[in-house]
């Protein structure tokens, strides 16, 4: 079984996701998404795993959310990825992948649905 976390160790949250899979006897591909933001095509697939939408990717309370006018209902799905990909500090995290499968660690007991 390989699982993905894109992880941000000062996010709580990512924290204890990544640790509740390792209490799982799991040790993660882990992507600190802040150094390393996936690119057009793997946000694709994530949200497609995901169920979610580009905007329920995106954590709106962020000021670059704010400041790039991102609540705009105009602007279309590629063009939410690729500000998330500009600012990855938009994506909502952590983000468990297991194949096909993907769910937010928000609450970290998510991730038990897809193991």
């Amino acid at each position: 079984m390989s699982i993905t976390i894109y992880h941000n160790p000062r996010c709580s949250k990512s924290r204890q996701t990544l640790e509740l899979l390792r209490e799982n006897n799991i040790e993660p591909d882990i992507i600190e998404y802040l150094h390393t933001p996936p690119d057009r095509q793997t946000f694709i697939s994530l949200l497609d795993k995901l169920g979610l939408s580009a905007r329920q990717l995106m954590r709106n309370k962020e000021q670059a959310y704010k400041d790039a006018d991102l609540d705009n209902p105009d602007l279309s799905e590629l063009e939410l990825i690729d500000a998330m990909i500009a600012e990855p500090r938009l994506i909502e995290r952590p983000i468990v992948v297991n194949g096909n499968k993907a769910v937010l660690g928000r609450p970290p007991e998510n991730v038990l649905k897809i193991l």
